[in-house]
């Protein structure tokens, strides 16, 4: 008699995952820049922030504007945080000539992760 295997499935319950990441738009690479659990949306959104404001500190200057506005945008911030809320990614995305940024939130107990062996 066969048995059916029940799929366990973990979940992240750390509130909300961050990331950013920097990829060349033709696709060639893709480069790590850093990730962060946070407790709230709004502390994910202060995550963000906080890489966007280094980004821009490297940035030429027009691109590092373009970042420092959506730093300030109140009414962009109020949106991500009611994505957030809901539910839903938040992604913002930086471009530059040769490279551009990926800053995601989202909530992260809606990440399954596979049953790992002991």
């Amino acid at each position: 008699m066969l048995t059916r295997a029940r799929a366990v499935r973990l979940e992240l319950r750390l509130g909300y995952w961050c990331e950013a990441i920097a990829y060349h738009p033709q696709g060639h690479r893709t480069f790590w820049l850093g990730s962060h659990p946070a407790a709230t949306p709004r502390l994910a959104m202060r995550w963000l922030h906080t890489r966007a404001a280094h980004i821009a500190d490297q940035l030429d200057p027009p691109a590092a504007t373009i970042v420092r506005h959506w730093l300030t945008d109140q009414a962009e911030h109020e949106h991500a945080l009611a994505l957030l809320v809901n539910g839903e990614l938040y992604a913002h995305t930086i471009h530059e000539d040769s490279l551009h940024y990926l800053l995601s939130a989202r909530p992260a107990n809606r990440t399954a992760l596979p049953k790992q062996a002991p």
